[in-house]
């Protein structure tokens, strides 16, 4: 097995980490909880398509001045899907915003929106994770300006979390050697999902800082002791790690529901800021709640 910066998910680029606070957009601090919904679009029915169906949903949350915000994220790697990144300060906050929607004229409007979105897809699931500090690198709240968004996810091996820990401190203290403008932020996964997992994000404003960040990867090796030391690192990696997979994504303007400082401080949000839904309005069916975003 070999360690490379794609698969390993710690890109060495000078990028962000996360999207906005789900309540304020201005912290500076990486709030707890982080919920990924997972939407699999069937062949041929991404693009244009599913924006248009996406629209409904934005319009609706701007239309009720909703507190959450989400950015969506366009699969450039692996299965066509999207996913949609939103954070709460906490679990309470979380519930809050969920009774919030029971009580509002929100919830008809998701329900219309769920219906026309749902043919487009093969399936639909939701992850919720929670920050790790220790396992993350100088993240930064801030990333308004990324386009794109690198996600690995690591199973670690039972009983082998101390291993995990080291070996992962170990990376970070040859990013204070190599290339300490590097950031990203790790989350363990809570619910939805195998336990054991790790899910490291990292921002990117440009594809070239990935280039940049393979370029950079020598002097990483060269901070490990060259290759014998870095072969250390991979055999303490492997020892530690069972599986880890890497993704690449892109920024959706169109599927992203995002505060007006981000939309004022950068056009390219504009795109989602449209409170009128292009999307068809089949009547509504009886009963049933709409999926979390």
């Amino acid at each position: 097995m070999k360690i490379t910066p794609v698969l390993l998910g710690l890109s060495l680029a000078v990028a962000g980490s996360i999207p906005a606070a789900a309540q304020d957009t201005s912290t500076s601090s990486i709030p707890p909880v982080l919920t990924i919904t997972r939407e699999y679009v069937k062949p041929y029915r991404a693009g244009m398509a599913h924006d248009r169906t996406e629209t409904a949903f934005t319009a609706a949350y701007r239309k009720a001045n909703f507190p959450a915000y989400y950015v969506g994220l366009d699969s450039l790697s692996g299965r066509s899907r999207a996913l949609f990144l939103t954070q709460y300060a906490s679990f309470a906050e979380w519930e809050k915003d969920n009774k919030l929607m029971e009580k509002s004229p929100l919830s008809t409007d998701l329900e219309r929106a769920g219906l026309a979105d749902g043919d487009l897809l093969d399936q639909l699931d939701s992850t919720v994770l929670t920050y790790d500090a220790e396992l993350s690198y100088h993240p930064h709240a801030d990333v308004s300006h990324a386009r794109f968004y690198e996600i690995t996810v690591f199973h670690v091996r039972a009983g082998h979390s101390k291993e995990w820990q080291e070996v992962s401190k170990m990376y970070r203290d040859l990013m204070d050697q190599a290339t300490p403008s590097a950031h990203w932020a790790t989350f363990d996964v809570a619910y939805g999902a195998e336990g054991g997992s790790s899910v490291s994000i990292t921002a990117i404003h440009s594809m070239a800082e990935i280039d940049e960040s393979q370029a950079a990867f020598p002097k990483v090796i060269e901070a490990a002791g060259g290759p014998e030391g870095w072969n250390k690192l991979d055999e303490l990696f492997g020892a530690a790690v069972d599986s880890y997979r890497s993704e690449l994504f892109a920024v959706n303007p169109k599927q992203s529901y995002v505060s007006e400082d981000w939309i004022k401080a950068d056009d390219f949000w504009k795109a989602g800021a449209s409170r009128e839904s292009a999307a068809p309005k089949p009547k509504p069916a009886a009963g049933g709640k709409p999926g979390s975003r």
